[in-house]
């Protein structure tokens, strides 16, 4: 099967989102532009990542470029809708890469399809799985945002991740509506007061 690449230069719309109920939602990355919508899904961790490490780049970028970088989303393109539907994964995201272009002042996100543990590339037996080869086979979703659209994504990104289980004050851990077993607690069930 031939690698599809999903090209957003630049999207109409380009966020992270969740489906489901706290404790048990899926998470995803959605682009739209040009008459399509591509969903791809990913964990929470990788979100929660993904944030940060835009954060950390455009940091970097108004140091390094001295890019002008604006400090906040601009309030009018404050995107709180749900995810378009209908909501088709088109892979579940292994790797996620990103870029500063420093010719136009743009960000690029790249998200990589997963693989299978131990797939091999099918022109190339001898390469071992996790190499650039089998990245290069694999469905690949490119998005290039401007610093106030990284700046919206980064706000919705980090509310969408915030809006799941409030985390136990002493692990860190999600907390259940009746509490979890703690690994500070020696594995004790750790009750959730009422009020936290």
């Amino acid at each position: 099967m031939s690698r599809q690449v999903f090209d957003f230069e630049p999207p109409e719309r380009f966020v992270a989102g969740t489906v489901g109920e706290p404790g048990d939602r899926t998470f995803f990355l959605q682009a739209r532009g040009g008459g399509r919508v591509i969903s791809v899904a990913l964990e929470k961790i990788q979100v929660t990542l993904l944030a940060d490490k835009l954060e950390e780049l455009l940091a970097e970028a108004a140091r390094r470029f001295d890019a002008d970088i604006p400090d906040s989303p601009d309030p009018l393109t404050t995107d709180n809708e749900p995810l378009d539907t209908p909501l088709d994964e088109e892979f579940r995201v292994g790797t996620l890469g990103l870029a500063w272009d420093s010719d136009d002042n743009t960000v690029l996100i790249e998200a990589v399809a997963a693989g299978a543990e131990g797939e091999l590339p099918a022109e190339e037996d001898d390469e071992p799985a996790g190499s650039d080869l089998d990245d290069e086979t694999r469905d690949l979703l490119r998005v290039r945002l401007g610093p106030r659209q990284v700046r919206a994504f980064i706000e919705r990104a980090r509310r969408v991740v915030s809006a799941g289980r409030p985390p136990c004050p002493l692990c860190g851990l999600p907390l259940d509506p009746d509490g979890h077993l703690c690994p500070r607690q020696n594995g004790y069930h750790r009750m959730v007061p009422s009020g936290e």
